[in-house]
């Protein structure tokens, strides 16, 4: 989609309205209805609308674009919401939490955690189509990281349109403090625990992210480039769950370990 077609789109009444709802859902904490009754006409085109209007407010607002995520990283789950591709959404500078620091559920309303593997560029990637060594290149260092998906839609009764004008379901990350380059370890069959108090609750691999987590960062830097938003030095890639997700209740802490790469942890307030 390029940027061009976001002011045509963004013209429309109900792509505006699907905003003012996931807007009003997330300052308040409240979900609500699912918003593709109001975007379907216009499919795909309309829910990136959505969630670029959203992101002009948040950075008229003072929040400040950090990085972004890629979602649906899972072939099955894309089968299962009719797509034959990822999604994105943005990250914001007060998304992130340190490891082991603890998260307010008060930010969030149906929290659940994944574990990713996140890269932090050191290079801009603004070719017209990076390729692998474009993304190669531009990737100072890769972090285990921990993401709490969200959704500010009611009970995660969600369609293609609802998780992509909803900013693809992102709530916080917290990123490891072990960085390693990527030659360091397979990034294709690292092994991948999330435990709760010690007991595994997801398992997985890298080979789990679109068969490659770079495959995720090729995919995200191509899409980047051509919506007039490409990928710049210092930015944060969270390239896709390597295992199911994972519920969050008050007072949970989770432990995500990839091997090579070391382990991070989440830790959510009481209440």
């Amino acid at each position: 989609m390029s940027a061009s077609s976001f002011d045509v789109l963004a013209a429309s009444g109900p792509v505006r309205e699907a905003a003012r709802l996931l807007g009003q859902a997330a300052r308040t904490a409240t979900a609500c209805d699912p918003v593709k009754p109001l975007i379907e006409t216009d499919g795909i085109d309309a829910a990136y609308t959505v969630q670029h209007l959203l992101t002009e407010e948040a950075l008229a607002g003072g929040r400040r674009l950090v990085g972004r995520k890629v979602g649906l990283t899972s072939v099955a789950v894309q089968k299962q919401l009719g797509v034959d591709q990822p999604d994105y959404g943005m990250l914001f500078d007060d998304m992130a939490y340190g490891d082991g620091e603890e998260m307010p559920l008060s930010r969030l309303i149906q929290p659940k955690v994944e574990a990713e593997i996140a890269f932090v560029l050191e290079r801009d990637l603004d070719a017209e189509r990076p390729t692998l060594a474009h993304v190669l290149n531009a990737i100072g260092y890769a972090l285990p990281a921990i993401e709490i998906v969200d959704s500010r839609v009611r009970d995660w009764k969600i369609s293609i349109l609802d998780t992509i004008a909803d900013n693809a379901s992102s709530g916080l990350y917290v990123l490891g403090g072990s960085p390693r380059k990527v030659d360091a370890f397979d990034l294709r069959l690292c092994g991948m625990s999330l435990e709760k108090a010690g007991e595994p609750v997801s398992l997985g691999c890298g080979a789990a992210c679109l068969g490659n987590p770079l495959n995720a960062v090729v995919w995200l830097a191509r899409t980047a480039a051509r919506t007039g938003r490409p990928l710049r030095a210092g930015d944060t890639v969270l390239s896709g769950a390597l295992g199911p997700m994972a519920a969050v209740r008050p007072g949970d802490v989770f432990e995500a370990r990839i091997s090579g790469l070391g382990r991070v942890a989440a830790v959510f307030s009481g209440e």
